[in-house]
C-alpha cells in the first residue's frame, strides 16, 4: 500500500473548495467525509447500499450514499464518484478505481501526483462519443 497526501481543489453544484486529500493505493473505492462534502454537492442514495470490508479485521462498513465530483491535479480537471463515509478519518481518499481510471502516477521521491493531460483528455473524449 503507497500513500500521498497533498491538497486538491473540488468542485460539485453547490460550490468549490480544496481538501487536503489521501491518495491510498490500498483503498478501493474514492471516498469523502459527509463534512467535507456538505457544500459541495448534494448526496445521491444508493440503489442498493454496499456492505466492504474495512483495514480492522472482521469489520465491515455500510455504504448508502455517493457523489460525483470535479477535481483538478496539475490544472487537469477530472471527475469522479465518492463513496460519502461517515468517521473518515480524513476529508477526502482517492483510491485506485480512481488512480487506474484516469492513469494517475504516484512520484513518491518528490510527494507527487502526476496526471499526464493528453491520457485525461483522450479518456474524455472516448466518454464523449460513448455517451
Amino acid at each position: 500500500m503507497s500513500i500521498l497526501k497533498i491538497p486538491i481543489h473540488y468542485e460539485g453544484s453547490l460550490g468549490e473548495k480544496v481538501l487536503y486529500t489521501l491518495f491510498d493505493s490500498g483503498a478501493t473505492f474514492s471516498c469523502i467525509s459527509p463534512e467535507a462534502v456538505e457544500d459541495l454537492e448534494q448526496l445521491i442514495p444508493l440503489h442498493r447500499p454496499k456492505r466492504v470490508a474495512t483495514a480492522s479485521e472482521g469489520a465491515y462498513l455500510e455504504i448508502t450514499h455517493c457523489v460525483r465530483l470535479d477535481f483538478s491535479i496539475e490544472d487537469v480537471m477530472l471527475s469522479d464518484e465518492f463513496m460519502v463515509i461517515p468517521n473518515l478519518s480524513e476529508d477526502a481518499i482517492i483510491g485506485v478505481t480512481t488512480l487506474q481510471k484516469w492513469r494517475i502516477k504516484l512520484d513518491f521521491e518528490h510527494d507527487r501526483v502526476d496526471v499526464d493531460p493528453k491520457v485525461a483528455k483522450a479518456i474524455l473524449k472516448n466518454l464523449k462519443y460513448k455517451i
